[in-house]
């Protein structure tokens, strides 16, 4: 097992990423799900989520420097309101589809057998994994390429607005138009095992019920639930 993951082959994902790897275990390690070495507890091997984590900061400080500069005019709620949207779990799944990373991920068993291949946190975390691979391989300069060029339709469409994907954040803006308060998010249920738990959130305002949302994550169940209630506000 130690050699199938040394040898893991990544040179498809390099040409696909247009980067050549000083350092190939630094991307191998960015694709590998902690449920990998979780199931092969005798190996040496890493998972990706301390790369994750540099590559959400590189990402926030890269995504903050481009807007900044792209949108001189553009005060700074309008410019955090931008970023939180273009670094949110959604938009990176979305690329790291885009750019068939789920061919490449190592998983266990357990995580490859419930479709972790095609979860979009997964996705996310090993996009972010990316980042931080190519950040600590090639530099920052070579990092903020990368994003620019795989960011750059999301940046478009974000900046006309017709790229809604932090429901949260627009139900909060759509109800306090008319009220100080907030709308309030509440967990109605959990099912399954911790590694591929299902999560059904309601959200409330003033004590009525405006909408629920299902999830593999607590966030993503939130954002599904303030989606549906935007939906029913609209009817109403």
């Amino acid at each position: 097992m130690q050699n199938f993951y040394e040898e893991k082959n990544m040179d498809e994902l390099e040409e696909i990423l247009g980067i050549i790897f000083k350092d190939k275990s630094l991307l191998r390690r960015a694709v590998t799900h902690k449920s990998f070495p979780n199931e092969n507890p005798k190996l040496d091997i890493k998972n990706n989520e301390r790369m994750e984590f540099l590559g959400d900061a590189v990402l926030d400080l890269s995504m903050s420097s481009y807007l900044f500069e792209k949108f001189p005019d553009y005060p700074e709620g309008k410019l955090a309101k931008m970023k939180a949207i273009l670094v949110s779990a959604p938009i990176l799944s979305e690329i790291a589809k885009k750019i068939n990373i789920n061919k490449f991920l190592l998983l266990g068993k357990g995580e490859e057998m419930t479709g972790g291949r095609e979860r979009d946190s997964i996705l996310a975390d090993s996009l972010e994994g990316i980042i931080g691979a190519i950040y600590l391989d090639q530099g920052l300069e070579a990092a903020d390429k990368f994003i620019v060029e795989n960011f750059k339709d999301d940046i478009d469409i974000v900046k006309s607005g017709n790229h809604i994907r932090d429901y949260k954040t627009l139900l909060q803006e759509t109800i306090q138009k008319n009220s100080n308060k907030r709308p309030e998010y509440f967990v109605e249920d959990e099912k399954g095992p911790d590694h591929n738990k299902t999560f059904i959130v309601r959200v409330e305002f003033k004590d009525r019920i405006l909408g629920f949302g299902k999830g593999t994550s607590k966030k993503d169940a939130e954002q599904k639930a303030a989606k549906v209630a935007l939906e029913n506000l609209e009817e109403i």
